[in-house]
Formats: structure tokens, C-alpha cells, sequence
């Protein structure tokens, strides 16, 4: 088999044996996976012989307490050419624009909203570029999320990261990227989405000159699929839709710098070999990756609006029944069809906390001002909803027709806690001073004596 470009790019050094290609991926969400990149490299029927074949080491990578739930529970068995104990003790290194600290700052109850971040001039790879927007609740708990843009313009190669506070949802926005980790190598590009559990390895590698993106940090249980009860047994995010690398490796006997992000700072260990050196696996704590083009959506064809729940592509579950530590939510392409209904997303205010991104075209409640790269957030009970001009049109619209919302892809993590916007970005340039004018041209309509 040849090898891809990437091959050629990523694998200096590599032993990188007639694997399948890294464009290939295993389907299903949740899933026992097994996959390996040299034949019988899997021992059979036990997790950890006295002997594994080809020489490797057996490694377990637990995600949950041992003794969660079957169901629940998330774990895989690696088979690698060295520990994951094998590297140097660890040194505090600079943060740069990474934090947990949420408190820093007071947080108003202001609608805010921010422009794209500037791509960077100088070289700066993914971990780097990570900008720290908001958050609420902390790693040490176990509960809450850290809430990030990145940018970058170089790919990491001698320079591989984990994140042992968090699972990280990722949602690229500008740029393709190739996220290389410890059970395979996933590709993406906007529009999809990438989840890396927390501890897995990993490395990115820019596909384009430069990336820009969102990043959630879920401190809490680990994203799952939501049950969809009257919905039934179909609609919107399909399992078999979800992605998991196949098996792949390399044996670099050189200089390797491995991050932690561990109790809310980042630390750095010296190794002599790539930590990237997985030759096979099996289990269901993996990366996977989601095109969020396939999702199902499901509305009203009669009148109103379903609650936004009805987008819900991930949630982490909390304590309490009903009351999510974070949902992922989309806005997709989609008809809508209801009679005699503001059609846009209406005015509300939430006892949830809202911070929505938009990845491409425009957002059918914003018209002027969210810009694909930016972001905004509404905090509990803060009063959001349309600006004036979509209002205006959407009250006058001739509604004997559907609409279709087209070329468009936004998103939302929503949490039960309220997200604490930091320092940086409450006195960041990006800031949108002017936000609040957006519902200040609303006029009063009533009049008493007309229905």
C-alpha cells in the first residue's frame, strides 16, 4: 500500500507497516473497538499476557472508576513499544493564554460578543494558540467546562499533548487539520467535530496554511448521545455516523517534548522517543470525530417552536436528572415550516447559560455582527433573541411557504452553571462594545384598542 501525503509528511522515522490507511475509520458511537496495525499484535483472549507479541508493553487507559456502570464504563488496552511511564518528570511551563481560573474577573450579566480572534503572525502551533474565553467549575471538581478559541499556523512535530483535567471537544472552523493520537490518526475539517478523551496523546498537524476554531474542556462525566424518547429509535446524531481511527504507530528514537495539562496549568516531560507508538488496541476510550452535516433534524410542522433541545448532538450528564453539565448544540441547515409563527429563534431568557459560535454563514436570529470565528454569550437570565432587522422581517414574512435556512452552521454549549468569562476576554479588543444596540431600535407596538 503507498503511503498518503500525510504518510510522507508525519512519519519521518516512522515504522509505519502496510497499515490501512489513515483516511479509514471504525463506526459507531460507544463502541468495543479492535484494531491493530501488525497482524496478531491483539492478544487473544486476554487483556495482558505474561508475554505480549511482537515485544510490546500492555497499557490500560481508564477514562471512568473501574467500578462505573457497564455501560458507562470507558476504557481501552494498548499495546505499545514503551510504558507511557517512560519520560522525564515533569516542569511547570507557561500557561500563554490557557486558564481554569475563573474568578478572575467579575462576570456581568451583559449579552457579550466577541469578533474572530486575529490569526497569529508568528509561528504558532495549536496548543499555543489556545485563548481561554470563559468557564465555570474546575478539573480538581470534576464538574464544569473550560470554554477556548485556537488559532495556529504550524503543525506540532516533536510536541505532543494530553489533557489530563478534561475531555476536549473540538470544532474547527478555519483550516484542516490532522489530529494524530496515541490509538490513530483523525482528520477534520470545519463542519466536523473531533472529541479526544481525556489523557489520550496526541500531536495536530495543520492540512492548511492556517486553523482557526472552538475548544469545550468538559470537566465532567464524558460526552454520551442523548436518549431521544418520543422521538423514537431514529434522528438526530446517527451512531454509526461517529468516527474511531484505526491502528497506527511510529518508532522515532528521538527528542520528544510531552504537555500535560494537569490541575489547571500545563507542565512539560522530556522523552527520548515519540509517545505516539500504539501498535494496537482494543476498547472504548478513543478520539472519534462527527460530521455535523449529518445530523437529522427534527421540528415543528404545525406551529411554535420545540425547545432547542431538539439539536442536540452531545451531552455530559450531571448529578441531577434532566440537568446537563453541557449540551452540545447545532443549528444546522434546515426547512422550517410552521404556521402562524415567529419563525427565528425567539426572545427568551434561560436559567441555563448559552455560548454560541458560528462556524459558517450566517445566523438565522443574527443577521449583522456574529461573524463565522466569533462567538457570543448569554448568561443565566440574560434577555437575548433576535436584533431588530431580523425581527422586522421575519413579523412581516409571507409564511404560505417554508423556509430554508441554508449555508449555515452555528452552535452552542449550554451549561447549568453560569460561564465566567475571563479577563482577557471581557478587556479584549475583540469585544463588541456596541452588542447591547442590537435590541435598542425595538419599538414599543402596542396599542390598546387593535388585537
Amino acid at each position: 500500500m503507498g503511503k498518503t501525503d500525510r504518510d510522507k509528511r508525519a512519519s519521518k522515522g516512522a515504522t509505519i507497516s502496510d497499515r490501512q490507511s489513515a483516511n479509514q475509520y471504525q463506526s459507531g458511537f460507544g463502541n468495543e473497538f479492535a484494531t491493530e496495525a501488525l497482524p496478531g499484535a491483539l492478544p487473544v483472549g486476554q487483556n495482558s499476557p505474561q508475554k505480549c507479541p511482537y515485544g510490546l508493553y500492555a497499557e490500560q487507559i481508564s477514562g471512568t472508576a473501574f467500578t462505573a456502570p457497564r455501560g458507562n464504563n470507558r476504557r481501552s488496552w494498548l499495546y505499545r513499544i514503551r510504558p507511557a511511564a517512560q519520560h522525564k518528570p515533569f516542569a511547570r511551563i507557561d500557561n500563554g493564554n490557557l486558564t481554569n481560573n475563573f474568578g478572575d474577573a467579575q462576570s456581568p450579566p451583559n449579552q457579550l460578543r466577541w469578533d474572530p480572534l486575529p490569526l497569529p503572525e508568528s509561528a504558532t502551533d495549536f496548543v499555543d494558540g489556545l485563548v481561554t474565553l470563559a468557564g465555570n467549575g474546575d478539573a480538581h471538581g470534576q464538574s464544569g467546562c473550560g470554554i477556548h478559541v485556537y488559532v495556529a499556523n504550524n503543525s506540532m512535530s516533536t510536541r505532543v499533548f494530553y489533557n489530563a483535567d478534561a475531555e476536549m471537544l473540538i470544532v474547527p472552523q478555519l483550516g484542516r487539520l490532522a489530529f494524530v493520537t496515541e490509538l490513530g490518526v483523525i482528520d477534520a475539517e470545519p463542519q466536523e467535530i473531533v472529541v479526544i478523551p481525556r489523557g489520550v496523546r496526541f500531536r495536530v498537524e495543520l492540512l492548511d496554511y492556517t486553523a482557526r476554531g472552538y475548544v469545550c474542556e468538559n470537566f465532567g462525566a464524558a460526552f454520551r448521545l442523548p436518549d431521544l424518547g418520543p422521538i423514537g429509535s431514529n434522528g438526530l446524531a446517527n451512531p454509526r455516523d461517529f468516527l474511531a481511527p484505526v491502528a497506527w504507530y511510529e518508532d522515532r528514537d528521538e527528542s520528544f517534548d510531552l504537555v500535560a495539562k494537569f490541575g489547571g496549568n500545563l507542565w512539560c516531560a522530556s522523552m527520548d522517543h515519540s509517545p505516539l507508538d500504539v501498535v494496537a488496541w482494543h476498547g472504548n476510550h478513543v478520539p472519534y470525530k462527527y460530521d455535523l452535516r449529518r445530523f437529522n433534524v427534527i421540528g415543528s410542522i404545525s406551529y411554535d417552536h420545540p425547545d432547542p433541545s431538539i439539536f442536540l448532538v452531545l451531552q455530559s450528564i450531571s448529578d441531577t436528572a434532566g440537568v446537563d453539565n453541557i449540551d452540545f448544540i447545532i443549528f444546522p441547515p434546515r426547512v422550517l415550516a410552521m404556521q402562524n409563527t415567529f419563525r427565528p429563534p425567539g426572545y427568551h431568557r434561560n436559567i441555563a447559560s448559552e455560548f454560541m459560535g458560528l462556524i459558517e454563514g450566517i445566523y438565522d436570529a443574527k443577521t449583522h455582527g456574529f461573524l463565522p470565528g466569533g462567538a457570543s454569550l448569554h448568561n443565566c437570565m440574560t434577555g437575548h433573541g433576535p436584533d431588530e432587522g431580523t425581527f422586522d422581517k421575519a413579523s412581516n414574512a409571507d409564511l404560505s411557504h417554508p423556509d430554508y435556512v441554508k449555508d449555515t452552521m452555528a452552535f452552542m454549549f449550554e451549561t447549568r452553571c453560569i460561564i465566567r468569562p475571563t479577563r482577557r476576554a471581557l478587556e479584549s479588543p475583540q469585544l463588541q462594545a456596541d452588542y447591547y444596540e442590537s435590541w435598542q431600535g425595538l419599538k414599543k407596538k402596542i396599542d390598546p384598542n387593535q388585537i
